[in-house]
């Protein structure tokens, strides 16, 4: 019997990577995890934009899905590099702006499959992850909700992949 040995690397993007790309992180870096696969998916996120360098996601962020059992605590900010798109199988971006401009900044030479995320979603009718920034704590709740439910579906497609 051969043994599998590929390893995925998985990228969520967001503007400013302190809302909806660390919570995509924190989400499914522990469903892998809890999936017995961590040794197998990588998991990391970053903004199209360097607002927030090196900062920890947003206090609502991080309390929101510590309520949902997830951590982000170890997360820090950080912009979207080049290398990304060669070191990265999927990038998976929030919304419609980020896409057009990952997939601007990636041009020609890429590795990675650029899509948006909720594209893997089963259970609503929306196409990308809202920004919670400026809403209230129902916008995290909402945030939490579409990436559980998307992470879920890309599990399965990921484990078919390694499989």
């Amino acid at each position: 019997m051969t043994e599998h040995t590929e390893k995925l690397s998985v990228l969520f993007v967001c503007m400013g990577n302190i809302c909806r790309s660390p919570t995509a992180e924190g989400v499914f870096r522990k469903i892998v995890n809890d999936a017995g696969l961590g040794h197998r998916i990588q998991v990391e996120s970053a903004g199209t934009h360097a607002y927030h360098s090196n900062d920890p996601p947003d206090r609502r962020s991080q309390a929101a899905a510590e309520r949902r059992g997830f951590s982000l605590a170890d997360i820090r900010a950080r912009r979207v590099e080049s290398a990304d798109f060669e070191r990265f199988d999927y990038i998976f971006a929030m919304d419609r702006d980020n896409l057009a401009m990952l997939r601007t900044a990636a041009g020609e030479q890429q590795n990675a499959e650029i899509h948006l995320f909720l594209e893997y979603a089963t259970g609503g009718r929306e196409s990308e992850v809202p920004d919670p920034y400026y809403g209230g704590s129902a916008g995290f709740e909402r945030v939490l909700d579409l990436v559980e439910d998307a992470s879920a579906e890309l599990l399965e497609l990921l484990r078919q992949r390694i499989d």
